[in-house]
């Protein structure tokens, strides 16, 4: 069992950065895909960002066209978190983040069906 808990949300204006945070609990974070999916009032939840696990020590980051450039994924093993820094916030990126895991490598990492575990959500609103 893998519990997730997100911080670091809040109101930011335009251009702004925020960082989130994922502290997960468990020992075997290290094996583990950790992603960030996020979900606008009235949309669909949709992938940010991921780093999936490819075994011993690597992981391989994938971005959302949207975000890419923009936004980066990171983790830190020995704290079981993983972060989300969010430079250059435009009001579209207004919206519930949720931070996502599941153990070993996930193929469709850019799905919400390829993670067992969630996290409750962080508010992230943009003013413009």
């Amino acid at each position: 069992q893998v519990q997730l808990a997100e911080s670091g949300g809040g109101l930011v204006q335009a251009g702004g950065s925020l960082r989130l945070s994922c502290a997960a609990s468990g020992r075997t974070f290290s094996e583990c895909t950790m992603a960030w999916f996020r979900q606008a009032p009235g949309k669909e939840r949709e992938f940010v960002a991921a780093l999936r696990w490819s075994g011993g020590s690597t992981y391989y980051a994938f971005y959302a066209d949207s975000v890419k450039g923009r936004f980066t994924i990171s983790r830190d093993n020995a704290k079981n978190t993983v972060y989300l820094q969010m430079n250059r916030l435009k009001p579209e990126d207004t919206a519930v983040y949720y931070c996502a895991a599941n153990r070993g490598s996930v193929r469709e990492y850019y799905t919400a069906i390829g993670y067992d575990y969630w996290g409750q959500g962080t508010q992230v609103t943009v003013s413009s």
